[in-house]
């Protein structure tokens, strides 16, 4: 086992009355073990209960998700404005964002643009809102603002220069994702990956929302993370 990611770290950060702690014991105990010397240890530096804490987590051992990098970046590749002073720091590893001893060590930063959570890569540059009626809660659950751009047309394209825009976008995500400087948090995807299914809280769909569909391996070449082997 290379190491642990901690799903809402921040929970860590709470004392016995929900107040987040100055030198929270659990953290620092994680920071300090000698047996997790060599091990990777990643926190989500968020909670449910709104504590968000980039850049609070010590910088010799913890690694900390980068949330502002995922917005920033996708906000940037759909279009949005205003966002080169950002997207500058994004690259160069969010130095604005994180501690003294974190901006020592840059590869503290884990940049990310999808993950387990949320929309796909390719959702993210086909869909504008979220579609999940299937999981049984009349499309409440999960979240609403995926910073997403169809590119033109909502779902799957009929207008080839939509398709060729989205491939187009999917290689802008990837680019600007490995040339920033930290530590690329690839999830199993670029354009081929789970189907359309528009779905950004597919937990509980054990099926093809959810699955990984190897034969888009080789119908998308050009936009797949993965090949052969």
């Amino acid at each position: 086992m290379d190491g642990f990611r901690f799903d809402e770290g921040s929970i860590l950060s709470r004392g016995e009355d929900g107040l987040p702690c100055d030198h929270p014991p659990v953290v620092w105990q994680i920071e300090l073990d000698e047996e997790l010397a060599n091990s990777k240890v990643i926190a989500e530096a968020w909670d449910a209960a709104g504590l968000y804490q980039i850049g609070h987590f010590p910088g010799d051992r913890w690694s900390e998700w980068n949330g502002r990098y995922r917005d920033d970046i996708r906000r940037f590749v759909k279009g949005d404005p205003g966002l080169i002073g950002s997207v500058a720091s994004r690259l160069a590893g969010s130095s604005d964002l994180l501690s003294s001893a974190q901006s020592a060590n840059r590869s503290t930063a884990s940049t990310f643009i999808t993950c387990h959570d949320g929309f796909t890569l390719n959702d993210l540059v086909s869909y504008n809102g979220k579609h999940n009626e299937a999981n049984g809660e009349n499309n409440r659950d999960g979240i609403n603002d995926n910073l997403s751009w169809n590119c033109g047309e909502e779902g799957d394209a009929t207008d080839p220069a939509v398709e060729a825009l989205r491939n187009r976008q999917i290689r802008n995500f990837a680019a600007i994702l490995l040339l920033s400087r930290g530590v690329p948090c690839l999830w199993r995807e670029m354009r081929s990956g789970a189907p359309r299914t528009v779905n950004n809280n597919a937990y509980c769909q054990d099926n093809e929302v959810s699955w990984f569909d190897w034969n888009l391996v080789d119908e998308r070449p050009d936009c797949s993370a993965s090949g052969k082997g």
